[in-house]
């Protein structure tokens, strides 16, 4: 563990979750999260943009991670736990929040184009996506509108990166990381 420790501690790692994430974990980590940054007297919009990012790739975990643990309650609605890493960081004057969850290796390649598509725009360029996007269907089995990688980029002043690492016949890695 103390390596394991050291490891992130060299990659400036100040914050890392590894497990099923809900709503109640997002709350939870959002809290510690913003509490760090307060104690770290973060500029205001940094903060809320290391925030938002945080916020918007909990979710994808939460929404999209195929591995999961689904029970039905008697008289409760169902229980729906997905398993994501998350690590959010520091590190050569910038931040960074890092997710990576399994993916269904059919969904890669609409993936990697998309945010191919994302990480080449300007400010201009993801503003006009994020509002064409809007005014149009939501992408076949997106769970919203589709416009969380793009809200992601904006934020993300001073990048993104993604990688798509196979697993298996079935399954691949997807890791998206943010600059801000």
């Amino acid at each position: 563990m103390l390596d394991f420790r050291k490891s992130l501690y060299n990659e400036g790692v100040v914050f890392c979750y590894s497990g099923y994430m809900t709503e109640d974990v997002l709350m939870s980590i959002g809290k510690v999260i913003k509490q760090k940054l307060e104690v770290d007297d973060v500029d205001k919009n940094i903060a809320r943009s290391v925030f938002s990012v945080f916020v918007e790739q909990v979710q994808n975990v939460i929404r999209y991670s195929i591995e999961k643990e689904t029970a039905l309650r008697q008289n409760e609605k169902e229980i729906d736990l997905r398993y994501g890493l998350l690590m959010v960081g520091y590190k050569d004057d910038k931040y960074f929040v890092t997710c990576g969850n399994m993916v269904k290796n059919d969904n890669v390649d609409r993936l990697r184009e998309g945010l191919m598509q994302i990480q080449q725009l300007d400010k201009d360029g993801l503003k006009a996506l994020y509002k064409e996007i809007l005014r149009g269907d939501s992408p076949e089995g997106s769970k919203g509108a589709g416009v969380g990688f793009i809200d992601i980029a904006k934020r993300a002043k001073k990048g993104i990166e993604f990688d798509f690492s196979q697993y298996d016949d079935d399954f691949t890695y997807f890791t998206l990381k943010a600059y801000i």
